[in-house]
């Protein structure tokens, strides 16, 4: 009987937390490898395809941005790999950036571990429920297409440009597809709505 653990592989250049988030995993039930840089990460993902990875985004040789831009480019098989930032960059644009990059999630440091592992084990389960939802929730055109420009990272006077709407209108479409989504910001209704299929940033 081979391995029936699910594999996680775990890049960071802090050594330290690498072997604490390593010690709670394998505890779980978990089997883990380690790298050290986005350089290593990249060799040892080619190598050994975990079922998921948890990148930091401040790495020497390769950034965490870098190495998930570099998987996508060679290897679109990769792009459906669950991907994890856990950074200590807890800033709108970094997370924004790491989101349309196509990171899965975005956690920031110091780790819950609780947390983290739901979210492992939900990204892993491809969760069900991303199918049944999307039906009960009925976004209008407009407020598709406003979001679906937020989630590019414009803002309300930009998305008004684009679309020759006032910025006021904008911001009322948002609001409705944030409240139909249940959602307390614009940023995390555009999340759920692509991680959905409700639109494609």
């Amino acid at each position: 009987m081979g391995d029936q653990r699910r594999h996680v592989l775990c890049v960071d250049d802090d050594r330290d937390t690498v072997g604490l988030i390593a010690e709670e995993l394998v505890d779980r039930g978990f089997k883990v490898s380690m790298a050290y840089d986005g350089e290593q990460g990249f060799q040892a993902i080619l190598a050994r395809q975990p079922d998921i990875v948890l990148a930091d985004i401040s790495m020497p040789v390769l950034s965490g941005f870098d190495l998930l831009e570099r998987l996508i480019a060679i290897a679109p098989r990769f792009s459906s790999m669950p991907f994890i930032y856990l950074t200590a960059l807890s800033d709108r644009a970094n997370e924004l950036k790491g989101r349309q990059l196509g990171a899965d999630d975005y956690i920031t440091k110091p780790v819950d571990f609780d947390i983290l592992i739901t979210i492992i084990t939900a990204r892993l389960a491809r969760v069900a429920r991303m199918a049944i939802w999307p039906r009960l929730v009925n976004l209008t055109e407009r407020e598709v297409e406003t979001l679906t420009w937020a989630a590019r990272g414009k803002t309300s006077s930009e998305i008004a440009q684009i679309l020759g709407l006032t910025k006021r209108t904008v911001d009322f479409h948002i609001d409705n597809a944030r409240l139909k989504l249940n959602t307390t910001t614009r940023m995390h209704a555009a999340v759920k709505a692509a991680a959905g299929q409700l639109i494609e940033p």
